[in-house]
């Protein structure tokens, strides 16, 4: 029996290690990391308030940027899009306003180069896009949050 103790004190610990190895990739394959974009906008956008704005007040936090056009995934296909951007802050738009053309909009071109014609169909892939672009473009302003996106224009169109 003395001599069968290390044997089995050890095939208890490989044991042991087997199955902590094989429950910690069981969580990370399955787990909840692979999150649906409007559920990540709409935690992205958790803490700030919604609260009822006046005209000259949504102005002073809404930026656009106006006839962006490209390709997409489908490449007989041409997209023409023109989006309105909101703020939680002026100075949010500010530096908003400062990289709009240099960060959003390569953002902007990036989503809509893996996009097919039968993805923005209706207003499910128009909004997944929205989450989208809310996802990417909130990374990259430091002083404040994008809590909207809106379609203000949109065209697609065959080559």
């Amino acid at each position: 029996m003395k001599k069968m103790l290390p044997w089995l004190v050890s095939l208890l610990l490989a044991i042991t290690l087997i199955v902590i190895v094989a429950l910690y990739f069981w969580s990370s394959l399955f787990g909840s990391d692979a999150k649906d974009p409007e559920d990540q906008a709409r935690e992205s956008v958790q803490s700030v308030a919604a609260e009822p704005m006046s005209a000259d007040e949504m102005i002073k936090v809404t930026s656009e940027l106006t006839n962006i056009q490209t390709n997409i995934a489908d490449t007989d296909y041409v997209v023409r899009i023109s989006l309105s951007f909101q703020m939680d802050s002026a100075k949010a738009k500010e530096e908003f306003d400062k990289i709009k053309d240099i960060q959003v909009k390569p953002l902007i071109n990036r989503a809509l180069w893996v996009l097919n014609s039968e993805d923005v169909k209706g207003t499910k892939g128009k909004d997944q896009l929205c989450a989208e672009l809310i996802n990417a473009i909130n990374p990259v302003l430091s002083e404040g949050k994008l809590t909207s996106v809106k379609i203000t224009d949109f065209i697609i169109s065959p080559i």
